[in-house]
């Protein structure tokens, strides 16, 4: 039998936290409402959450921050999260992505432009079908593992690596494309199941998070390389696709 998929909406703001949470209640979601860092943590200890929204303007400990814990605890590292920004700048935007967020929504923004971004961020981290049937494969590169099946990436040495879903999407996208340059449109396609929007530099900053996890120099990658006025390059063979 399904489980109905349970969201945290975290935002000080009462009444926002009460539009959406009716809002998605509506449409199917289980939604609880927090607002600050301590009873986010308080329902994530409590209970299982299958996404976050998250306000990154809060008193005391924002958004941003509380962003980074959820990355940092492997227990949260791969809950998918969408940040709400006050502000529509790219600079807001790229600091929610290097934080960690899977994706982000500007205020003043409309409920359904929200449910449609839960929805789609909800697909992505529940591991949709991988091209060419390779659900449940183990692919490798340059001693790395990657399980399809249970979504999970270890290190030569055997040591689990956690990935945001953002992470690991893009991650599944250069895999299963290896050796060939993939433009950002291409990537935001594969691995965000949405179109660029202009000026869109979320798969920059990805990559960079992803970079910093696999590459034995992220300042000078070997793997993940990037081609001037190209794309990005997913250069080792890839076993086992």
């Amino acid at each position: 039998m399904d489980r109905t998929p349970h969201l945290l909406v975290v935002d000080d703001d009462r009444e926002i936290r009460t539009l959406l949470s009716q809002f998605l209640t509506r449409h199917g979601f289980r939604v609880t409402g927090a607002k600050d860092g301590v009873e986010m943590m308080r329902t994530l200890d409590s209970a299982r959450v299958d996404l976050i929204v998250l306000d990154l303007m809060m008193p005391g400990e924002d958004g941003l921050s509380l962003c980074r814990r959820l990355r940092a605890t492997p227990e949260t590292a791969q809950t998918p999260v969408i940040m709400l920004t006050a502000m529509g700048e790219e600079t807001d935007r790229i600091v929610g992505l290097e934080m960690g967020a899977d994706d982000y929504l500007a205020k003043p923004f409309s409920p359904r432009e929200l449910l449609a971004r839960v929805k789609a961020v909800l697909r992505r981290a529940s591991g949709p079908p991988v091209s060419g049937g390779a659900a449940g494969k183990t692919l490798g590169f340059e001693g790395w593992t990657l399980d399809l099946a249970k979504r999970e990436l270890r290190s030569p040495d055997g040591v689990l690596v956690q990935l945001s879903a953002g992470e690991y999407d893009l991650l599944v996208a250069f895999v299963e494309h290896p050796q060939r340059v993939l433009t950002r449109d291409q990537l935001l396609d594969l691995a965000r199941g949405r179109s660029a929007v202009p000026f869109d530099r979320s798969i920059d900053v990805q990559v960079s998070r992803l970079r910093r996890k696999i590459e034995p120099d992220p300042a000078d990658p070997t793997m993940i390389k990037t081609v001037r006025g190209g794309g990005y390059l997913f250069t080792p063979a890839v076993t086992g696709a």
